[in-house]
């Protein structure tokens, strides 16, 4: 028997749960600061937001300043509200649902560049979807449900020991 990442003892063939990048396996049982984590991380990607829309400001008065144009202002600000809103929805996307239920490319894929550009909106979903849950806890709550439900099968399938199981008679042809 070994030590199981939450705290339990585990026997070899029971599935460990995936761990969420700053929750680690405290989503499975809501343990060890989890409430805590979801309000400190919220909290602190709705601060990084505003960070960056300050940021997004200041790069806007420097073009301002140097008199590019305003026809450039102008495609600035619609580049970052666009890739801001499609890394919103991409972002919170993927917190719901599987990637492979989408048909679009997923958050590898070609859109990388739009939500590094949009990056206010992807904090801003990170930070929407901690006042429902972990992001991801939903996925990774139902792949680890499925993977316990099948080692739950298995394992009351096999009863007794299969060698000393008597074999059928064999036919004489």
């Amino acid at each position: 028997m070994e030590r199981d990442i939450i705290g339990g003892v585990r026997t070899s063939d029971e599935p460990t749960p995936e761990p969420i990048r700053f929750y680690g396996t405290t989503w499975v049982g809501h343990s060890g600061g989890y409430a805590l984590r979801r309000i400190g991380l919220g909290v602190g990607s709705v601060l990084s937001a505003a960070l960056g829309a300050v940021l997004l400001r200041l790069a806007y008065e420097g073009l301002t300043i140097a008199e590019v144009g305003g026809w450039v202002n102008v495609l600035i600000v619609v580049a970052f509200a666009l890739c801001s809103s499609m890394a919103f929805s991409r972002t919170l996307a993927t917190y719901t649902r599987a990637p492979e239920d989408d048909a679009s490319p997923g958050p590898d894929g070609s859109l990388r560049s739009v939500k590094a550009i949009g990056f206010i909106g992807v904090l801003l979903a990170y930070a929407l979807r901690t006042l429902v849950e972990a992001p991801g806890e939903k996925l990774r709550r139902a792949e680890y449900e499925q993977a316990l439900e099948r080692a739950t099968r298995r394992r009351t399938s096999r009863t007794g020991n299969p060698a000393a199981r008597r074999r059928a008679p064999r036919r004489k042809s």
